[in-house]
């Protein structure tokens, strides 16, 4: 999760500012959908943009597992505290309904897919390219004196962290088991106080990585966006622009079945 995956294909290629405005139309048009249809469309584009950026599903899918737990929990409220007229059977207070499915299956596949696209995004731009892209997309903000490249460098640090964080947790939890540490057996309470063990060195090591890069940057006069040059400079290429004329026409698309109800 957040790393870049070299490569050549026409993804790659893109301008990382089409990239991150194209995941924000994305989005819109996810939580536009309200039909087979348009879900439909989402996962048919969803695919395209897999078979062009030359990603393995598989890849992608792996990456989903830190997240699988939310993406649980998320569908079983949706599932069983959904109101419906059709009632399948009821438990307590647990009630599933028609409606509920229906409900759980489209928060399922918009969560899947809004995961998925943010992935494609991050394993196909380096983390310093979506920086200048950020700070190219929020430059209009320097009016009112946001710090624009502060922003976004502390956005790109954060994702170049966390697959050091993700390999750094695997490391100390397996070191721990070595050592007779049990965190998958016993109540929700005992497995939580288990884990404290594995956040205290990580945390501390967390704390060590981020002293060691300020440092870094200080010993290099790193001293924010004021007066810095780019070696690239980005330019949108005719690739860029149906690039994002094609992810209007989908959200165009989204709109109108919402509309039509279709």
């Amino acid at each position: 999760m957040g790393q870049y995956f070299p490569g050549d294909s026409v993804i790659h290629r893109m301008d990382p500012r089409t990239k991150i405005l194209g995941l924000v139309i994305y989005i819109v048009a996810l939580f536009t959908a309200k039909s087979y249809a348009s879900y439909g469309l989402m996962l048919l584009v969803l695919a395209l943009v897999i078979r062009l950026s030359t990603l393995r599903l598989k890849m992608l899918l792996k990456g989903m597992k830190p997240l699988l737990l939310v993406i649980i929990f998320t569908a079983f409220l949706n599932l069983f505290f959904t109101e419906g007229e059709h009632v399948v059977f009821q438990v307590w207070k647990l009630r599933l309904t028609i409606e509920g499915v229906r409900t759980a299956g489209f928060m399922l596949a918009r969560l899947v897919m809004l995961i998925m696209g943010s992935f494609l995004m991050t394993y196909t731009t380096p983390p310093m390219a979506l920086t200048d892209g950020m700070e190219r997309l929020l430059n209009p903000l320097k009016k009112i004196k946001f710090p624009v490249h502060e922003f976004a460098m502390m956005m790109s640090i954060a994702l170049r962290f966390i697959p050091t964080l993700v390999e750094e947790t695997d490391k100390i939890m397996s070191a721990q088991k070595a050592r007779g540490a049990d965190f998958e057996t016993g109540s929700l309470m005992q497995r939580g106080k288990a884990l404290i063990p594995v956040l205290v060195p990580l945390f501390i090591s967390a704390f060590r990585r981020a002293d060691e890069l300020a440092v870094a940057m200080e010993s290099r006069c790193y001293h924010g966006g004021q007066g810095r040059t780019r070696m690239n400079v980005l330019v949108m290429q005719r690739r860029d622009k149906l690039g994002l004329l094609f992810c209007l026409l989908v959200l165009a698309a989204t709109i109108a079945l919402a509309v039509f109800g279709l």
